[in-house]
């Protein structure tokens, strides 16, 4: 099914892992589709409650391949034709998306983590701002993301200078919300992965439906947008049985409905 990313469903969660280790899975036509394809495809399954993005090999992602770029490329169509579907078709999912950062993610690999909805990083990783180095500014998202995420006056920063940024520097600038130990990747990760999985996975949906229309709403939109969010959790069976358990004085079991 796929030639450039590995898939694979998984109690519960689906792992999305970008592999063209060889050249640090950089972006090409094909793995940009190939990503777009799993995402749709763990959106739609009702197994999956979580999506992890990692990368194979010693990188989450560099970036576009530079081996497919020419003087005449129109670095706008690219976006428009590649990037900007892959994007949005991880934006409309409403299921929890995990950024693993197995190592670094630079230019669009960069973009792509900060697209996610939570990253957490190897103490190996670093993320770059790459794109001021060979001329170009942030994009796929990027500086969307990056001042919603850390705030303009840093974004700007970020953007301009373009230094590489280490796990525990982007822990404290709050780009990641988690490190994990390098011997312990693994096992952290899926305890990660684990925990949103087990989560009432409707009631996240609705939460990040809400945090993005709260920027473009006024106050009485967003409390009509609030309230009819409330209307439809309260209808989910996580809802019930978040009640029943507390009656009962137990740990709650959510399936995700």
């Amino acid at each position: 099914m796929f030639e450039t990313i590995k898939y694979e469903v998984k109690n519960s969660i689906a792992w999305l892992t970008l592999s063209r280790p060889d050249k640090l899975n950089a972006f090409t036509e094909q793995l940009n589709k190939e990503v777009q394809k799993a995402l749709k495809l763990a959106s739609n399954d009702q197994e999956v409650r979580t999506i992890v993005i990692t990368g194979e090999g010693r990188a989450f992602c560099s970036g576009e391949d530079l081996a497919g770029v020419n003087d005449d490329m129109d670095h706008g169509e690219v976006l428009r034709k590649r990037y900007n579907p892959m994007l949005l078709e991880l934006d409309k999912c409403e299921k929890p998306i995990v950024a693993a950062l197995n190592g670094v993610a630079a230019g669009a690999g960069m973009s792509l983590a900060l697209a996610c909805d939570f990253r957490i990083a190897s103490d190996k990783a670093s993320l770059v701002q790459a794109f001021i180095h060979v001329g170009l500014i942030p994009d796929a998202g990027n500086l969307y993301y990056l001042p919603r995420i850390i705030g303009h006056a840093k974004a700007l920063e970020l953007a301009v200078f373009g230094e590489s940024i280490k796990a525990e520097d982007a822990l404290k600038l709050g780009l990641v919300t988690k490190v994990i130990p390098s011997d312990e990747w693994e096992t952290g990760v899926e305890e990660f992965a684990s925990r949103l999985a087990a989560m009432p996975t409707k009631a996240i949906g609705l939460i990040k439906r809400n945090l993005k229309a709260s920027w473009h709403l006024d106050l009485p939109g967003f409390l009509e947008k609030d309230a009819e969010g409330q209307r439809i959790a309260g209808l989910s069976n996580d809802h019930k049985e978040g009640i029943q358990a507390f009656m009962e004085k137990r740990k709650p079991v959510f399936n995700g409905n």
